[in-house]
C-alpha cells in the first residue's frame, strides 16, 4: 500500500512542476493531429462517436511523445485519407494533400521535440521558435518541390493509383522498422 501511495504523491509532485513551454508543445500536438484527422477522414465520419475516438487517439500521443503513439496516430491520419479517397470517392485534391502531408510531418517533429523536454523543463522561447521554423522551411521546401516535380511529370491533374499509396505507405512503415531494428542494435 505505501508503494501506491509513494506513487500518488510523486505525481502529483510532478504535476505540480510542470512548466508552461513543454506543456504548450504537448497541446500542439494534440491540435495538429487531430486537426490531420479533421482533414483526413470523410466529413460523415466525423459526426457522432467517431470524432471521441479520433480525439482520444489525438491526446496519446501528447501525453506519450516517446512511445509508438506518434506513430499509431500517422497511420491512422493515413488509413482516414485512403478511407476518404476510395471508400467515399472523395477527389484527391492537392491542397488538402499538401497540407496532411504538413499536419503529419508537424505532429512527428513536435514529438520529437517534446520527447526530448522534460515537464518541468525551463526553455526559452527561441529554442521552439527556431524548430518551428526550421519545420516551417522544410515544408515550404517539400511543398514546393513536389508541385514542381508533378508539374514536370504531367501528373498533377489526373486521378492517382491508390496501390502506389499503399506502397509508399508500406515503404514508410518498412524503413520505420528498419531505423527501429538498427538503433536497438547499438
Amino acid at each position: 500500500m505505501s508503494a501506491v501511495v509513494e506513487r500518488v504523491r510523486a505525481a502529483q509532485y510532478a504535476v505540480a512542476r510542470i512548466s508552461a513551454a513543454p506543456l504548450l508543445v504537448r497541446a500542439g500536438i494534440f491540435v495538429i493531429v487531430f486537426a490531420g484527422f479533421a482533414l483526413a477522414f470523410p466529413a460523415e465520419v466525423l459526426s457522432g462517436r467517431p470524432i471521441l475516438f479520433l480525439a482520444l487517439a489525438a491526446l496519446l500521443p501528447a501525453i506519450g511523445p516517446r512511445k509508438v503513439w506518434a506513430t499509431f496516430t500517422a497511420l491512422v491520419t493515413v488509413g482516414g485519407w485512403l478511407f476518404a479517397t476510395d471508400g467515399y470517392g472523395r477527389p484527391v485534391a492537392l491542397w488538402r494533400l499538401l497540407a496532411v502531408a504538413a499536419l503529419l510531418y508537424l505532429g512527428h517533429t513536435l514529438c520529437a521535440l517534446a520527447a526530448l523536454l522534460p515537464y518541468d523543463a525551463v526553455v526559452d522561447p527561441e529554442l521552439i521558435t527556431r524548430w518551428l521554423m526550421r519545420s516551417a522551411a522544410v515544408l515550404l521546401g517539400a511543398a514546393v518541390l513536389g508541385v514542381l516535380l508533378l508539374q514536370t511529370a504531367g501528373t498533377g491533374g489526373g486521378a492517382g493509383y491508390q496501390w502506389v499509396t499503399v506502397l509508399g505507405l508500406l515503404v514508410a512503415v518498412g524503413l520505420a522498422a528498419l531505423l527501429g531494428w538498427l538503433l536497438r542494435r547499438r
